[in-house]
């Protein structure tokens, strides 16, 4: 006889001298669904093979679990006869998660029984509790409080790339089609993805140094998802370099961070993250790196590079807002957004990093040094010829070109250092060669040198 295969709830072990790792079994699957089933007496690929079942055994079996599992659990271990071969059977449930083995924490992937550190558990439990069933939550807002347009773009652009079939479509169609209503008002992932509540906020901003100090530039935006995704795109793509390439005939202006990888990195951030209490969503524009940050702790109990080493299937905190931006490719491929984006920045060169945190996470990319063309660029703090610039000088000179008439005491205030430091670096930047004084001594201004 044969039971057919091990899952994420149904573990076998051969006999009772595994009872050690039985106990390991009931604890990851309880971490991972509260409810489980052990059969002691059964091989791993389902032959029954039976073992010498007595009330001894039985005791052995319930004073592991009294022993071994915390918090208390109280199982129903019986002996069963299947195919006149005895096995114990072990079912069993709890509502008070995280459970331990002999003190060690496990989760279930499969059929296999995962260790993990009180961390990752901690994160997982985070994310378990807000997966799914937030999304599908009654919003405040009625279901006509939604940006039309939005939604007819919406539309049309899954149709455009072929995820969406061709066909008359509405607000309405939409809107109930993938679970955006309820009982007259938005879902929480029908407003955020749609709302005209301005339910989710997003605040953008250049600095003239790799320090969150001198800010050259800040915007703040209030919108859905879907508008942010654009705003965004658009905000680092103007403020990034750009250079140019001849191809036969035609000039090709290519960005430093591949648009793919840009546009990935920000629907996975607004995909994964916790919209509880309005958050907010930051991306951060440096001389040397950009960063966009996602509110929330971290969505998985494996780490970023296990994606991309592996193939393992993603736990998606928001999944009914990952398959609308599926729909439109925002996300190219499903479910793989971080071994996606290491393959696109190893194709472009692009170095990049990520930083978790217990309120969000943030990925960074990291800027080219060699730009051919900055014609196109917004503001540009580095030169390659020149002497090195300490940061305070960067500062400086980055509030110069967005302002030459501005005074010294204006400048002291922008980049939080006293006039006197200011003006050594004034000084500084002129004996380099990166600024000279054009003008009368009380009416002059800056100029910056190229």
């Amino acid at each position: 006889m044969n039971l057919g295969k091990e899952t994420e709830t149904l573990e076998f072990k051969k006999s009772t001298g595994e009872i050690k790792e039985g106990m390991v079994s009931i604890s990851s699957i309880l971490n991972k669904h509260g409810v489980g089933t052990l059969y002691f007496g059964v091989k791993p690929n389902g032959d029954v093979i039976g073992q010498d079942v007595s009330e001894s055994s039985l005791r052995d079996v319930s004073r592991a679990v009294y022993e071994n599992i915390k918090p208390q659990i109280y199982p129903a271990i019986d002996e069963e006869v299947l195919d006149g071969r005895h096995v114990i059977k072990v079912e069993f449930s709890g509502e008070n998660a995280p459970y331990s083995a002999a003190g060690r924490y496990y989760l279930r992937t499969a059929d296999e029984d995962r260790e993990v550190t009180p961390e990752e558990l901690k994160a997982f439990f985070g994310a378990s509790k807000h997966r799914g069933k937030w999304e599908r939550a009654k919003s405040e807002a009625k279901e006509d409080k939604v940006d039309r347009k939005t939604i007819r773009s919406f539309w049309k652009k899954a149709v455009s790339v072929g995820r969406l079939p061709e066909g008359k479509y509405t607000c309405p169609i939409i809107l109930n089609r993938y679970g955006l209503v309820t009982g007259g008002y938005l879902t929480n992932a029908g407003e955020v993805l749609f709302g005209n509540t301005h339910p989710v906020t997003l605040k953008m901003a250049i600095f003239a140094t790799n320090e969150k100090l001198t800010f050259l530039d800040m915007k703040v935006y209030e919108d859905n998802i879907y508008n942010l995704l654009q705003i965004a795109e658009d905000y680092i793509l103007k403020n990034i370099h750009w250079r140019n390439e001849i191809t036969g005939f035609e000039r090709e202006e290519i960005p430093e961070i591949p648009i793919a990888v840009i546009r990935e990195v920000l629907a996975n951030s607004f995909a994964h993250a916790i919209y509880d209490n309005r958050t907010q969503h930051e991306i951060c524009i440096h001389p040397d790196m950009v960063t966009i940050y996602s509110p929330g702790d971290y969505a998985s109990e494996y780490k970023p590079e296990e994606y991309i080493k592996r193939n393992i299937e993603s736990e998606l905190r928001n999944p009914n807002i990952a398959r609308l931006l599926y729909l439109t490719k925002s996300i190219e491929k499903f479910g793989s957004g971080f071994k996606r984006i290491d393959s696109l920045c190893r194709d472009a060169g692009v170095k990049y990093s990520y930083d978790r945190t217990k309120n969000g996470f943030k990925f960074i990319l990291y800027r080219s040094g060699s730009i051919s063309d900055t014609s196109s660029v917004t503001y540009d703090v580095t030169y390659e010829k020149r002497q090195a610039l300490n940061i305070t000088e960067q500062a400086v000179l980055a509030v110069l070109k967005q302002n030459p008439a501005i005074s010294r005491e204006e400048i002291a205030e922008r980049v939080s250092k006293t006039v006197r430091t200011v003006q050594r670096a004034l000084v500084s930047l002129t004996e380099k060669g990166y600024i000279k004084r054009v003008g009368a001594k009380k009416n002059s201004t800056w100029e910056v040198l190229k």
